[in-house]
């Protein structure tokens, strides 16, 4: 009987890739006694386990594993413990087994040499499109790839296919930053013509926000589909609505249609939302953090009081609402929150400031991240738009619109080449055309001459 349990536990050592040091080879024959035992313990082979019996004996953590283990096992031995898990006993939770070394397991199980040639393929096609994940100095790439390898029982490319990235996706295998992680490389298997690209936008958008007098949302949805706003002003607005509606579902039931509302209604809505609290008539919560509960800033006020004067003012211009009001005086934004609306600029301390000037003055091409076919912007212009930002006092918006030739030289308001060698050339004034922007007009200003001579080179 005892040759039988020694034989696949031996079986697996023999073919584990691992150096034969006597360190090793301890913790290997460490791990049979550990498997013995609870055979013994329980009256049961191992290749009766159930998965949860496994992962109980592996534990969430080392320190699990050392309390349910005997006392001489050490360290070294969960890792080896798990190699045989995953061979004998079909176990593949490793998700559930914390900060376990997956790369460390699948060199073990597949081979270092195999493990390594699959991730440096994927590399191959990271780094020529500029991924970070494409350099070998990344360590989230083979850990990613190597809990696919295992989850799917094989270390090769081909078999990984989409319903395996979807199930991870959907079974929450992975998280944060790792999750990223998945859909880059599910980028690069899918341009090796494994699998299907990961669909646009996966992990970035939340659901399609609800909820509400019913009728109020069919109203938000056919001003949405009819508004000539832009996609993502039209969200907000219907965000806002919505908000609306379950205030009304709430406080005003009888004013779920849009064409019972009355001035007085709309003082209702302004009064309400003067009092609210960070939090209040929202679907989701998630994400407010130490905000919660706490009462609403002037903006928020306004944008709120705006989106449904927006409303009210399109669905009577367009003839589908009956003018019982007019939205522009009824929902105009009190006083008392206006006299709160203004700028609010961010404070940047004087040495981080210097520090900043510091940098951009002497930015190297050394200084840019590049991947192995080079810098993605070449750096001249790189430069330019970090001058740009440090001198010329523009919005980042401001600075996007800006186009070539936006910068002229002039002296006494005669016109003059800004690589002129001219005596005058040296008091020239440097002149930075701004394009119609936002809020206002095309407009030129002065500016300082180093950044005339970045924008120009």
């Amino acid at each position: 009987m005892i040759a039988r349990l020694l034989g696949p536990l031996e079986a697996v050592n023999a073919a584990l890739d691992s150096p034969p040091t006597p360190h090793r080879r301890r913790a290997m024959l460490d791990v049979v006694a550990v498997l013995l035992t609870r055979c013994a313990e329980t009256g049961r082979t191992f290749w009766g386990w159930t998965e949860e019996e496994w992962f109980h004996l592996l534990g969430r953590t080392q320190a699990e594993f050392r309390r349910h283990a005997p006392a001489w096992a050490g360290d070294e031995v969960r890792p080896y413990l798990a190699a045989h898990a995953y061979l004998l006993g079909g176990f593949n939770e490793f998700h559930r087994l914390g900060s376990f070394q997956r790369l460390t397991l699948a060199w073990r199980i597949f081979g270092r040499d195999h493990v390594n040639g699959e991730v440096a393929r994927l590399r191959t096609v990271l780094g020529a499109w500029g991924y970070r994940l494409g350099r070998d100095e990344d360590t989230l790439l083979p850990m990613v790839a190597c809990q696919l390898f295992l989850l799917n029982r094989s270390p090769h490319l081909e078999d990984l296919d989409t319903t395996l990235f979807d199930r991870v996706r959907r079974d929450g295998l992975l998280e944060g930053s790792r999750l990223n992680t998945l859909h880059a490389m599910q980028r690069a298997v899918a341009e090796l013509g494994f699998c299907d690209p990961p669909r646009p936008g996966t992990g970035r958008h939340s659901a399609r926000a609800s909820g509400g007098a019913p009728i109020w949302e069919q109203w938000a949805d056919r001003w949405h589909t009819t508004s000539t706003l832009s996609p993502r002003v039209r969200g907000s607005v219907r965000s806002n609505l919505l908000k609306v509606g379950r205030w009304i579902a709430a406080e005003q039931p009888d004013a779920a249609d849009p064409a019972d509302w009355t001035r007085q209604t709309c003082a209702s809505w302004i009064a309400a939302l003067d009092r609210m609290k960070v939090g209040d008539y929202v679907q989701r919560t998630i994400g407010l953090g130490d905000r919660l509960g706490k009462p609403l800033e002037a903006p928020s006020k306004a944008g709120q009081i705006t989106a449904l004067r927006t409303f009210f003012r399109d669905c009577q211009e367009w003839e589908l609402l009956p003018r019982r009001f007019d939205p522009v005086r009824a929902l105009a934004i009190p006083r008392s929150i206006t006299a709160l609306l203004g700028p609010d600029p961010r404070v940047i301390a004087d040495e981080v400031w210097a520090k900043l000037l510091w940098a951009g003055l002497n930015l190297e091409p050394a200084d840019l991240p590049q991947a192995r076919s080079g810098h993605f912007y070449p750096f001249e212009l790189v430069r330019a738009v970090t001058l740009t930002w440090l001198f010329s006092g523009q919005r980042s918006n401001e600075i996007a619109r800006l186009k070539v030739g936006c910068i002229r030289w002039q002296h006494d308001g005669t016109p003059i080449d800004g690589d002129s060698q001219q005596v005058l050339a040296r008091d020239a004034v440097c002149l930075l055309d701004v394009p119609t922007h936002k809020t206002g007009t095309a407009f030129t200003k002065p500016v300082d001459p180093i950044l005339g001579q970045a924008v120009d080179a």
